[in-house]
């Protein structure tokens, strides 16, 4: 195939995988949005005003960084493990295989779509803090960079999920006892300079934490840990997700009966 039936397929991928998320909008893009408002509203001015300021900010501007963060996170893995998952149940995914199409395409255009997924629940999420909080964004490259590459990653996450899931079942298990714990743990709601010493690097350990304080460092310029060494992380973490996400796909492991 030459570079313009590559994108064709890829775009035609993409397109499908962003139309089934926008078609049922009241399932998909509404209850984050509603979910993260209660989140405001509880968390930011309700406890927040008992609260105080948090690493010398307003505690709800604190926050809001966290709890856009983790919409994405949750969005961009959600949309990618319940799409491919159902592609390969209803084999759909047989089709895409036996066509001309690289499997990297095939990867990238699921990829690209849960990002697409992630990003515009983010952008709503944002839209609804202006009504409780004024944010002024102080690095923004940092701020695009740490958000799009942590969408890219839980993609890939969401993808090797649905690889394995041998029923609808499956695909709920690492969102809920790993995904989310990881994700409330992750420096949302606290700076990990209130733990004791030994839970600071127990936390040190929580890869969600690298990424929540990178994106609060872009919005707020504070950050409990290195941005530098973040960023290198989340790309080891990208090259070997999409590596072994892509050996799946090529042997076909959890595809073909």
């Amino acid at each position: 195939m030459n570079a313009h039936d590559l994108f064709i397929a890829f775009w035609t991928i993409v397109r499908r995988e962003v139309r089934r998320f926008t078609r049922i909008w009241a399932q998909t893009l509404l209850p984050p949005a509603i979910t993260m408002t209660l989140y405001f509203i509880i968390f930011g001015n309700l406890i927040g005003s008992r609260i105080g300021e948090m690493g010398g900010f307003d505690y709800m501007e604190y926050i809001v960084p966290g709890l856009i963060m983790m919409s994405v996170i949750t969005n961009s893995y959600s949309n990618v493990v319940s799409s491919f998952y159902s592609t390969k149940f209803q084999r759909n995914i047989e089709e895409l295989l036996v066509s001309p199409v690289p499997n990297w395409v095939i990867l990238s255009g699921f990829v690209l779509g849960g990002v697409v997924r992630g990003l515009g629940v983010g952008f709503i999420v944002t839209l609804l803090s202006l009504f409780f909080t004024d944010l002024q964004v102080q690095n923004l490259f940092v701020t695009i960079a740490i958000v799009f590459l942590t969408s890219v990653l839980f993609a890939l996450g969401g993808f090797i999920n649905a690889v394995f899931a041998n029923s609808f079942d499956d695909i709920s298990i690492i969102p809920t006892f790993v995904l989310t714990p990881l994700t409330y743990l992750g420096g949302v709601f606290y700076s990990i300079q209130l733990l004791p010493e030994f839970w600071q690097g127990v936390s040190q350990l929580n890869p969600i934490l690298y990424m929540v304080n990178t994106f609060r460092y872009g919005i707020l310029g504070v950050s409990d840990i290195n941005v530098g060494f973040a960023f290198m992380m989340i790309l080891l973490f990208i090259g070997g997700l999409f590596s072994y996400a892509l050996y799946l796909l090529q042997n076909g492991k959890g595809i073909r009966s």
